[in-house]
């Protein structure tokens, strides 16, 4: 086996960051794409350090007339290589970007936890990174969309979604599947710009590496590397400050049963705005079905320094909150 740089790179990841334990079921996610290509080169290579048992999953779309060859490429790949193959197809054609992903998701999952695999390996990159906080900033979003793309998080109980190429740009998967001289299956959609990703990827990234900086691909992954630590950590502190808001009360209310959501307003005045607005999004993610716009947000912060009985326009669903005294109360 030749070992590269991006072998020792990728086992020092691997290694610092836990992304693995040894000995575990590793199911890895080919598109038959450079850079899923890419990792699951790789990930066969360190096998033998690691004692993984790999396995490829692949999910047909049926975007694409010869989405079913791209299936048997990747298995007949599988096959070369000696590794449990896995093809989950689409009922149907998935025409949008957020519900193909989403379907993707659920078929992973169901074809982890059919032959017991503990982790699903992505080979998201760098450069899906500085795409992905570009599309949400564009879009309109916090720090959390901004940080989206984290190096791993739980899919379902038991199984672990992860992605050890975040600190590898396309440009180096493109490199590394040349040298091995891997067969890479060209994804015609991926030149679609009808899709807003494309567009980022085929048109905004190239202008502004031209014009502002060369590396600008590995500079928004280190922005997006940086507010992922942050967020983790206000997230954390928003859920104490919540936790602590729900459990206090006037001591003449010690009988009296908590509602279902009851905010105290003393314990959120004495903590900043940022780490009042991640609580009112905690508790709005319990209440609404959707996830909570910035309007949603800051129409209820605005509660904890309101007049008593001030109270919300409904929220998408039908609930209010008021002021009552000292209590941000829901109904």
């Amino acid at each position: 086996m030749v070992w590269t740089p991006l072998h020792a790179k990728i086992h020092r990841t691997i290694r610092s960051r836990h992304l693995f334990e040894r000995n575990q079921r590793l199911l890895v996610a080919v598109s038959g794409g450079q850079d899923s290509l890419c990792l699951i080169k790789l990930l066969l290579d360190l096998q033998s350090k690691w004692g993984w048992y790999l396995g490829i999953a692949h999910c047909d779309h049926r975007w694409r007339s010869d989405s079913e060859a791209n299936a048997h490429h990747v298995e007949n790949l599988a096959k070369t290589w000696g590794i449990s193959f896995y093809l989950e197809t689409a009922n149907k054609p998935i025409n949008s970007e957020a519900a193909a992903r989403d379907w993707r998701y659920q078929a992973l999952n169901a074809i982890a936890q059919s032959n017991n695999y503990q982790y699903i390996v992505t080979g998201h990159t760098a450069s899906d990174r500085a795409e992905t906080l570009l599309y949400n900033l564009i879009r309109g979003t916090g720090a959390d969309g901004l940080q989206a793309l984290t190096w791993q998080r739980p899919l379902t109980t038991g199984i672990m979604l992860v992605r050890p190429l975040l600190e590898i740009t396309r440009l180096q998967t493109e490199k590394f599947c040349q040298e091995f001289k891997l067969a890479i299956w060209e994804d015609s959609t991926n030149q679609d710009l009808q899709y807003a990703r494309n567009r980022i990827r085929q048109e905004l990234i190239p202008y502004l590496r031209d014009n502002f900086n060369p590396q600008v691909e590995s500079a928004l992954a280190q922005t997006a590397e940086l507010l992922q630590a942050e967020v983790e950590y206000l997230e954390k502190a928003a859920q104490e400050l919540r936790d602590r808001a729900l459990s206090m009360r006037h001591e003449e209310d010690s009988l009296t049963p908590l509602l279902p959501l009851r905010l105290d307003r003393r314990v959120l005045q004495k903590a900043p705005l940022a780490l009042q607005r991640r609580v009112m999004r905690q508790v709005l993610q319990q209440i609404l079905t959707d996830a909570p716009s910035f309007e949603h947000i800051e129409k209820l912060t605005a509660l904890i320094i309101a007049p008593n009985r001030s109270q919300t326009d409904p929220f998408p669903g039908g609930a209010i909150a008021q002021v009552e005294g000292d209590w941000i109360c829901f109904k």
